[in-house]
């Protein structure tokens, strides 16, 4: 263990733990905005500087390991100046849109310039402008809102494995975008979106769906696989307007193109809500009980003049395993036959 005091408050961490770790461990906050828990390292936003006693220059807390009896100043005018001057040369080159921007109210880069008093204003000079084009369905990018923190980099690679962008070009030119600037083309998670930082990436489907405002956000289990990814429901006027997850959760607020993009079905006007039966060539609506009753005089008809094996059961994709147990404990138990399946895809 290494003995370290921040701000006058001294503890003891494991070697190998960053300053800005083992400052949250004391609850001392230090602002960032490329740094995340589940990603390694960066130090591209230089927002978390320190002071470090007998290094005569700021360092990033994010980026600097502990060292035994090391002495930690978070912050001083000097360092509050430099962070303040470094929010606003990014607003420089950051468009001036939040009253249209989908991740108002939510952009880590917005309430930094808040509480920093931050202006966009300070510094001129050319602005980045790069065309809207995204060729698919889910994710909306836009590369001027882009802060180059590097966090979708890294999650895509780093968590998700496939790595189907990154940083291309240099200095002023520099962005992040798929191999030969091509529309973006890969699983379509939505990783890069849920660590975003600003509004660069958002996704299409909750467009103009609302922000924060009059949005409740109601806890639940992904029903597309057995995994069971715990959900984030954002609901508004009863109506799903987008899925995230809480990093608290086992999943640590990570979803596959399913649990994140796939909810339409919930609100969808050719959803069934209610036991249907046809008579005379027409849908006919019908009580549970009515339906019930119904369903399992055919089957007993079924079964006594065809056999057990005449009969098959196909379970839902979008039930849990409890409920998924208990249909084929039915179909093999009470019907008696092992044909009954599942399928996990869509």
């Amino acid at each position: 263990m290494l003995k370290i005091t921040i701000d006058g408050k001294a503890t003891q961490v494991p070697q190998g733990t960053t300053v800005l770790d083992a400052a949250r461990m004391l609850d001392i906050s230090i602002p960032t905005l490329c740094h995340h828990p589940k990603l390694t390292p960066f130090g591209g936003c230089r927002l978390c500087l320190v002071e470090i006693k007998g290094i005569p220059r700021a360092v990033t807390a994010c980026t600097t390991p502990v060292t035994d009896g090391m002495e930690v100043t978070t912050s001083t005018p000097q360092i509050e100046q430099l962070r303040k001057s470094v929010l606003e040369l990014i607003l420089s080159d950051h468009p001036n849109d939040c009253m249209l921007c989908e991740s108002a109210g939510d952009c880590t880069l917005q309430e930094l310039a808040y509480f920093y008093g931050a202006k966009g204003s300070t510094f001129e000079g050319e602005r980045r402008v790069y065309p809207k084009r995204d060729g698919n369905p889910f994710l909306e990018r836009d590369m001027e809102k882009c802060i180059m923190c590097g966090r979708c980099v890294k999650v895509c690679d780093e968590v998700q494995g496939v790595g189907a962008i990154d940083f291309t070009y240099r200095g002023f030119k520099s962005k992040i975008c798929p191999p030969y600037e091509e529309d973006l083309n890969c699983e379509f998670c939505g990783q890069c979106v849920s660590t975003c930082p600003t509004g660069a990436l958002t996704g299409k489907m909750w467009s103009l769906k609302g922000r924060q405002k009059d949005v409740k956000e109601v806890d639940s289990v992904c029903s597309y696989c057995g995994v069971g990814c715990n959900l984030t429901l954002n609901v508004r006027n009863n109506e799903i307007i987008r899925v995230t997850s809480k990093p608290d959760t086992w999943n640590e607020g990570w979803l596959c193109v399913k649990g994140r993009f796939g909810y339409g079905y919930v609100n969808s006007p050719d959803r069934l809500t209610k036991p249907l039966i046809k008579k005379n060539d027409t849908f006919e609506e019908v009580s549970w009980d009515f339906a019930l009753d119904y369903i399992s005089s055919k089957l007993k008809e079924i079964k006594k003049e065809f056999g057990a094996d005449s009969i098959g059961g196909l379970s839902s994709a979008r039930c849990t395993n409890e409920e998924n147990y208990l249909f084929q404990k039915f179909i093999r138990s009470a019907i008696g036959t092992n044909n009954v399946d599942h399928c996990a895809r869509l």
